[in-house]
């Protein structure tokens, strides 16, 4: 039975939640029948197949910052993706944003720490909350993303220590990524998991199969079957009997002798 936003915040001190963000229905499959606790799933990627494929798995759904503006945007994105089967939102706009969406009874997570949208603030692509002031800092932050009615909140790249406290202190679920082990949750990308990362491999991550060799095998394979059949056409050894339509001669003679 697919758990509901009570039952994910239940979870909170008892166990560590496992999360998985993904973007195919066969990756969403797999994270089901492994039973992973939630998906992170962006409204580019979500439709009815990614639904059905997520099985029982809590599923978040990325509302895109910037392409959607105004809290009237990004309400009704989010109606929208609570009506096809979200579970929550994730919500990287203003707290502003966050308090109308969960005024509407909308389940909402937000972002503490690196925000990739947004880390030109915190000085790029880098941890954040390693000194004290930072690290309060992030406090504040969650005291005031819990005010505005979110339920969680992404911690990505901050110290363990400090994330430990976050967590402890806060009601929110924290869904740790790159913040160690006394986060509620830990999150990682299929990508990383599935050893396929494309461009930058974070510090956090941990891979554990190699489908990037996997695909260049398969694309191998793909170009050399593709070439097979060019060559079959070219010599004509494509189509065979087994492959056409036959026809009895007697009809094909009476089709012939129709014919001006």
């Amino acid at each position: 039975m697919r758990p509901t936003v009570a039952d994910i915040r239940a979870l909170k001190g008892k166990r560590q939640i496992t999360m998985l963000y993904v973007i195919t229905p066969e990756e969403a499959a797999a994270a089901a029948a492994a039973h992973i606790d939630m998906l992170s799933i962006e409204a580019r990627y979500w439709s009815p197949a990614m639904r059905a494929a997520a099985g029982d798995c809590f599923v978040q759904i990325g509302l895109p910052y910037r392409e959607l503006v105004t809290s009237e945007d990004y309400l009704r994105a989010a109606h929208k993706a609570m009506q096809s089967g979200g579970d929550c939102v994730y919500c990287a706009a203003s707290l502003a944003t966050v308090r109308a969406l969960a005024d509407e009874g909308i389940p909402v997570v937000g972002h503490l720490g690196l925000i990739p949208s947004k880390c030109t603030w915190t000085g790029g692509f880098k941890a954040v909350g390693k000194t004290s002031a930072g690290a309060l800092a992030l406090w504040q932050q969650a005291v005031a993303l819990e005010a505005a009615g979110a339920f969680a909140a992404e911690l990505e790249v901050v110290p363990d220590r400090v994330a430990a406290e976050l967590s402890k202190r806060s009601s929110l679920i924290m869904l740790g990524m790159g913040a160690g082990p006394g986060a509620d949750a830990q999150y990682l990308f299929a990508e990383d998991v599935l050893g396929y990362t494309r461009g930058h491999r974070p510090r956090h991550a941990k891979t554990y199969r190699d489908f990037a060799a996997e695909n260049d095998r398969l694309q191998a394979e793909r170009i050399a079957a593709f070439n097979e059949f060019r060559s079959d056409v070219e010599s004509r050894d494509y189509p065979a009997a087994q492959h056409v339509v036959p026809i009895l001669d007697a009809e094909f003679a009476a089709f012939m002798a129709k014919l001006p």
